[in-house]
């Protein structure tokens, strides 16, 4: 295991099979910096290195205010244009392996998520808020964009208009209003988070670990691929399903009238 000096990461948390990914600079709202950027490349790798014991990944911040609060202006106000070329196309080619994991990954939103740190959340698969967290890009209020993928993703997300509204007014959104857009999916007070997550990787992880796997590839695909070149990845991976024990224990199951027990093969 990796010596992370910016965050933690738990195998077996909060329930087996699930890894909890918790951004850990609490005194600096948890912002992203260059320590924070070589820790998640890091932390993506001992995940990719032990994934088939993996079956979904939980992202949160330390402490009750923030997830993540953005980068680290102190930091990034030194780089030179090709110092910011480096260390942006870093951020994004880890936030695109991020996002490029086979399984489920949720944001639990325990506070502001700004900047780098809705980024990072958009590169998750679900997010649920609890009820006092404060989303948005704001980078044009110092003079620059988003570039750790926010204006791909959540444009993707929110649709063209929205995306540019959000983005050139630099909006900070409450959790409802993020959750009338569509950035989350789910908002519930901060006492319950814990609880409500829970219930949520009851419902994702109770179905064929493939299925999900297939599923997450097919409609990410959506994005990247042409219609026709879409459904082909669809079909590909709807067969692939069939080639697996748990398609046939779940149909089964549904016949017979009874819960279906998944083994992920």
């Amino acid at each position: 295991m990796a010596d992370y000096q910016t965050l933690r990461l738990e195998f077996n948390k909060p329930r087996p099979n699930v890894v909890t990914l918790t951004f850990d600079r609490p005194d600096a709202l948890n912002a992203l910096n260059s320590q924070v950027s070589s820790d998640l490349k890091a932390a993506i790798a001992e995940i990719e290195n032990n994934i088939s014991e993996v079956r979904a990944v939980v992202v949160t911040g330390e402490g009750s205010k923030s997830f993540v609060a953005g980068a680290d202006i102190a930091e990034m106000v030194k780089l030179t244009p090709p110092e910011a070329r480096s260390f942006l196309h870093d951020i994004q080619q880890t936030f695109t392996r991020f996002e490029n994991l086979p399984i489920p990954v949720f944001a639990k939103i325990n506070g502001y998520a700004l900047g780098g740190g809705l980024e990072v959340a958009l590169a998750c698969d679900i997010r649920i808020a609890s009820e006092n967290a404060v989303i948005g890009l704001p980078e044009v209020s110092l003079g620059l964009i988003p570039a750790g993928g926010g204006t791909q993703r959540l444009t993707r997300l929110v649709g063209e208009g929205h995306s540019k509204y959000l983005i050139m007014t630099g909006a900070r959104l409450n959790a409802q209003e993020a959750f009338r857009y569509g950035i989350v999916s789910k908002v519930v007070p901060q006492d319950n988070l814990d609880e409500e997550l829970d219930k949520l990787l009851d419902k994702v992880l109770n179905h064929a670990p493939v299925a999900i796997g297939s599923a997450k590839f097919a409609i990410q695909a959506s994005f990247n691929e042409s219609l026709n070149s879409g459904l082909e990845i669809e079909l590909d991976e709807a067969v692939r399903c069939f080639q697996t024990k748990d398609l046939r224990e779940g149909m089964s199951a549904f016949l017979e009238k009874r819960k279906a027990e998944f083994t992920g093969k």
